[in-house]
């Protein structure tokens, strides 16, 4: 028995285990826990179940590849080998493949993404756009060679001919789906605007329709400036643009018939308008034909001379009446004004003089008292017929 070294053990029980066939492409059905993923994308995780765990890693090439994301807690089958890692000294299952046990993985990663794009409110009704009445053009993302764009195409051509279609065409399943369909969405929206946009595709299984689920689509409808009508499928088939478009449609025909309106309908519509406004019309004619006919019927229209004669009968008592106020108007104002004269004439320094006193002034200044003269000085006196002058020679005051 020799020696060994711990590389040596280590190397030897790796040669022996990747003998065992069995264990080089094995399935093993656990429970994850302790998921990490390292920003190298590569993931490390344990297999567990009530008595036992195994230690697993997934390289970034094959995690990539992965539809969804592995979480704790999760009930899983994995495929791979199992090896010894020398450095450790331990074995771990290399995992190839892993899928959810129960639903598919492609199921379980719609609900991981609807859970995640819903907590970020891109489901929100808040967020819906109206679509237009009456669009000029529609945006169509399809595929050119299904039957898709015709069942378009065939809807709006007999509903509303004026439209006009504009096709990107696109593949809408398989490698490079997403990239193609997100990238047709921005393209209406930001560098050839359209009035609405129709995203969809026939019906096919889960698989088919994946295109439809991928993150990248999703955020594209989500931004879009343009309505967006999701046809993504039949009726019973859902994706996740059939949530975040603004309009959902069981089938690209029903996803035309909601995209424009139907012309014999809007043509009825007219018609019931133009009935409408007839009647109307009609009526307000009518109305004021009755309006017409009490007015007519009124004893100022029947007789309008016997009327005019009562009117002016009325003017000439107003107007004679008018002549009276004035005349008297006129009578007292003058026994007024000849009053006012007879009390002016009365106050008249004329007057004053008449009845037999005078003016005394001297230096063009009228006297009221001896205390303005002196001795020898001139005096003017105007009596009521004239004028006379005098000197003073002796002044008497008045006592008292």
């Amino acid at each position: 028995m020799g020696i060994h070294s711990v590389s040596e053990i280590n190397l030897y029980l790796k040669n022996l285990i990747a003998g065992e066939l069995p264990l080089q492409q094995t399935l093993v059905r656990g429970e994850i826990s302790n998921f990490k993923k390292y920003p190298s994308g590569h993931c490390y995780f344990t297999l567990k179940d009530s008595s036992s765990s195994l230690k697993c890693v997934m390289f970034r090439s094959r995690a990539q590849h992965l539809r969804f994301m592995p979480a704790n807690g999760l009930q899983v089958i994995a495929g791979g080998s199992i090896a010894v890692y020398e450095r450790d000294g331990v074995y771990q299952l290399y995992v190839d493949s892993l899928a959810p046990e129960g639903a598919g993985d492609l199921a379980l990663a719609f609900e991981q993404l609807k859970k995640k794009l819903t907590s970020e409110g891109l489901f929100d009704e808040e967020h819906k756009q109206k679509l237009p009445r009456f669009p000029k053009k529609i945006g169509v993302v399809t595929s050119s060679a299904g039957a898709v764009l015709r069942d378009i195409y065939h809807v709006v051509s007999h509903r509303w001919p004026l439209v006009q279609l504009v096709l990107y065409p696109v593949q809408v399943q398989g490698e490079g789906a997403a990239e193609q369909i997100a990238e047709a969405i921005r393209f209406f929206s930001e560098s050839y605007p359209v009035d609405t946009m129709i995203v969809g595709r026939g019906g096919g299984s889960m698989e088919d329709l994946q295109a439809f689920n991928e993150e990248q689509v999703v955020r594209a409808v989500y931004a879009s400036k343009i309505p967006v009508i999701s046809a993504v499928g039949h009726e019973t088939d859902f994706s996740l643009t059939d949530f975040v478009s603004d309009v959902r449609a069981a089938t690209p025909s029903q996803a035309a018939e909601f995209a424009v309106p139907d012309r014999r309908e809007m043509q009825r519509h007219l018609q019931v308008l133009s009935g409408r406004i007839r009647n109307l019309f009609a009526s307000g004619i009518e109305e004021r034909r009755g309006k017409l006919q009490s007015l007519l019927s009124r004893p100022v229209m029947r007789s309008p001379q016997k009327n005019l004669e009562a009117r002016r009968q009325r003017l000439d008592m107003v107007s004679m009446r008018l002549q009276q106020l004035k005349d008297a108007s006129i009578i007292d104002k003058k026994h007024r004004l000849s009053m006012a004269m007879e009390k002016l004439e009365m106050l008249s320094p004329v007057m004053v003089l008449r009845r037999g006193y005078g003016i005394i002034e001297a230096e063009d200044k009228m006297l009221t008292s001896v205390q303005e003269v002196s001795i020898g000085q001139d005096l003017k006196i105007t009596l009521k017929d004239g004028c006379l002058n005098a000197r003073v020679e002796a002044l008497s005051a008045q006592k008292g």
